[in-house]
């Protein structure tokens, strides 16, 4: 028989408590019903648009065995139209980061007659079909220039060109970033004796380098395939004025898709190339700042 003194406690120690049950623990990432329903079907979407396509593209490129890619690879026409598509695309690229950047600057922070204008008309690339901006440029600065300046059949033709198609890229990224920044802060420096040129380089600028990257990135990759704002201008001259968009279309007409799909493929990998190296340099300036 147990005795009291067993089952009471002694003296400064409390009565044991039963373990209380523990309920499983929800996985961070766990999603619902219907977050799990949308993640599916936006990956299927963005497959069927995108993945499987691209990698129907590269597929092509390699049917025809190494013979072939070294083939394409080694036609001097096909490294001169790649090597102008590059340089150029990295020319406008840059223009863009700049000017793109001053546009945007220009529309958040000041207030002048036609504002809202201005800011309508830097949409009209988008909107306007490449071949329908060929036109256009041409009719400005080809043969029949209004304002005499022909550059038609050029490498300033092919610039032009690319300027005009990528220009609001850079602009309708920075600009949302421009329109939340608190200026308070900027005030803040100046009140403390900061010069309007500090200022912007040690509050401003962190804030809009991840968005001129990114707008830096999608220009650049909208360069090098851009076709039918160049058709018209550049004259498609090769050696001098032929650009890789404008290879791959003669490949294919030719009937030749499997050279097409490998100087397409190249261009994939120089954009994923550019764009990830963009993104380290805005990663590591980030951080030094």
């Amino acid at each position: 028989m147990t005795t009291s003194s067993t089952l009471a406690p002694e003296h400064g120690e409390r009565p044991s408590r039963a373990p209380r049950k523990r309920r499983p623990a929800r996985a961070v990432n766990a999603l619902s019903t219907p977050s799990s329903l949308a993640l599916g079907v936006s990956l299927i979407w963005f497959s069927l648009l995108v993945l499987i396509p691209l990698t129907a593209v590269v597929i092509q490129a390699t049917t025809g065995g190494f013979e072939g890619v070294a083939t394409v690879l080694s036609n001097p026409q096909n490294w001169a139209a790649l090597k102008l598509t590059v340089l150029e695309a990295l020319g406008v690229t840059a223009l863009n980061v700049v000017m793109g950047t001053t546009i945007a600057w220009v529309l958040v922070r000041d207030r002048f007659p036609g504002a809202a204008i201005l800011d309508v008309v830097i949409d009209i690339p988008f909107a306007l079909p490449t071949i329908v901006a060929g036109l256009v440029l041409l009719s400005l600065y080809g043969p029949n220039s209004p304002i005499e300046v022909n550059v038609a059949s050029t490498r300033v033709a092919v610039f032009l060109a690319l300027a005009f198609v990528t220009l609001p890229f850079v602009v309708r990224t920075v600009q949302p970033v421009l329109e939340e920044l608190d200026t308070d802060v900027e005030e803040a420096a100046s009140s403390l004796g900061a010069s309007r040129l500090y200022t912007f380089r040690r509050v401003i600028l962190p804030s809009l380098v991840p968005a001129v990257v990114a707008g830096a990135g999608m220009a650049f990759a909208r360069g090098i395939a851009e076709y039918g704002s160049l058709v018209l201008l550049s004259g498609n001259l090769p050696f001098k004025t032929e650009v890789a968009s404008v290879r791959i279309i003669s490949y294919i007409e030719s009937g030749n898709p499997g050279a097409a799909a490998v100087l397409a493929a190249l261009l994939l990998l120089i954009a994923l190339a550019v764009i990830t190296a963009l993104d380290l340099l805005q990663r590591r300036v980030t951080k030094r700042w």
